[in-house]
């Protein structure tokens, strides 16, 4: 007789959100696995119907106060694309360290306080106060850098104020740049020390193939902002085709909508933006590669969480680089917009439909705005990260469940929350509501 397992993880822990995890294996076959997303439905893409584009990234940053500036720059670029504003190069770079920093400190979030104590044998980040003070005050140090960044660079990390539609209402002066290469030289040593920290950690081993879906671009740099949206099974679009990328799709046990590109599911996220672009990544970042022994191409879902280990040294250096590249070229104050004063002057608003396509520390997010000649949005759709993910997580637990029968029904609950864990979901971001119509 086969083994018969029944896992019901209710509320799982240390992700944001809430989800389960259901299993039920009868007879060593298994007959259910599934990821069930119960938050209840978000309704900003309904509250920015009716709002200017001008104050659609204040909205927006409130979906998520971990991806807060990510939210906001997406929103931005819809914005922006709808009504064909282009953005100067100063702008952009700003745009690019304002990504930098959310991606830092989202990534040492998710390796420190919620993949470490598993790694570890804890159950929480709490019990690591005592067994392994010098890591959590490192960690803690980390964010509080991040944050310190964002604050000089944006006005504050959650929900930024000065990064808007047409460009940055203040611009960092010299004591402001000094300050954030100080802060971000500052954050080396403890790099280092996490880099030496990860490298003796052992993951769980499950080997699964899919399609790794990110931003491209033909420069050499290691797209996050801008870009076409490509794949490692050769697709590659236009930012405005994303309704054909993700071909939503609902299923019955989620209230987050599930999609698929060119197989059953695809991924985005860290270890799928490794897998497109490494290549482009630094040397600083393709040095911890090596040094862990990641290559593409890793079809390791646990690995998301190395993969966000690399990027956290890509986003650290570039992040140095952009601002030595102002303290040696210098800040053009001149380009700060002053609200209510020079929108219409300088941004001609029109009618349009625009899309923004941005790389959070999750993935793939799309902010999609059709807008009024007033610049008013009349329609808005957003796809986030963790529901494009949702789908692969379910198969990849099914890819898992069945090697792992031979372990105990708590080893085996175990792994599939690490499993889910590694995506580093964020699951109220994900929820949206479904218009039902009933024919009779």
């Amino acid at each position: 007789m086969g083994k018969n397992i029944k896992v019901n993880v209710e509320y799982l822990t240390r992700v944001e959100g809430h989800g389960n995890i259901v299993v039920n294996v009868n007879d060593g076959v298994l007959e259910e696995c599934k990821l069930e997303i119960v938050e209840s439905p978000r309704f900003f893409e309904g509250m920015l119907r009716g709002r200017s584009i001008f104050e659609a990234q204040h909205v927006t940053s409130r979906i998520c106060g971990i991806c807060a500036c990510g939210h906001s720059l997406a929103s931005i670029q819809a914005a922006e694309d709808a009504i064909g504003f282009k953005p100067s190069d100063q702008t952009i770079r700003l745009r690019k360290l304002l990504l930098h920093m959310e991606n830092l400190d989202s990534h040492l979030l998710h390796i420190y306080l919620l993949v470490a104590p598993d790694l570890l044998g804890v159950k929480s980040f709490v019990p690591l106060i005592d067994s392994h003070n010098k890591v959590v005050r490192r960690a803690l140090r980390m964010k509080k850098t991040c944050n310190d960044v964002c604050d000089i660079l944006a006005g504050r990390h959650i929900h930024p104020i000065s990064s808007i539609v047409g460009g940055w209402t203040k611009l960092p002066d010299e004591k402001a740049l000094d300050a954030m290469l100080a802060y971000l030289n500052g954050m080396i040593p403890d790099m280092n020390a996490t880099i030496e920290l990860a490298a003796g950690l052992k993951f769980p081993e499950l080997q699964r193939d899919t399609e790794y879906v990110a931003l491209v671009s033909d420069d050499g740099e290691y797209p996050l902002l801008m870009g076409d949206v490509g794949s490692t099974d050769g697709v590659r679009m236009n930012k405005k085709d994303y309704k054909k990328i993700t071909n939503e799709f609902v299923v019955p046990h989620s209230s987050a909508k599930h999609t698929k590109l060119s197989r059953e599911s695809y991924a985005v996220g860290a270890l799928a933006r490794f897998n497109v672009n490494y290549s482009k990544l630094r040397k600083e970042a393709k040095d911890i590669a090596a040094a862990v022994g990641m290559k593409p191409k890793v079809t390791n879902p646990y690995l998301n969480t190395v993969a966000q280990l690399i990027e956290c040294a890509e986003s650290l250096y570039d992040a140095i680089d952009i601002v030595k590249h102002f303290k040696e070229k210098g800040v053009d104050h001149s380009e700060a917009v002053v609200v209510g004063l020079n929108e219409q002057k300088r941004i001609l608003v029109k009618a349009g439909s625009g899309v923004g396509a941005v790389e959070v520390p999750r993935g793939l997010l799309f902010h999609h705005y059709e807008v009024d000649d007033k610049g008013i949005i009349v329609n808005a759709n957003c796809i986030i990260p963790t529901g494009q993910n949702c789908n692969n997580i379910e198969h990849d637990m099914k890819k898992l469940v069945p090697e792992i029968l031979d372990k105990s029904e708590a080893e085996i609950t175990l792994a599939l929350e690490m499993l889910v864990r590694a995506y580093d979901p964020c699951i109220s971001c994900s929820a949206h509501f479904l218009d039902v119509k009933f024919v009779r």
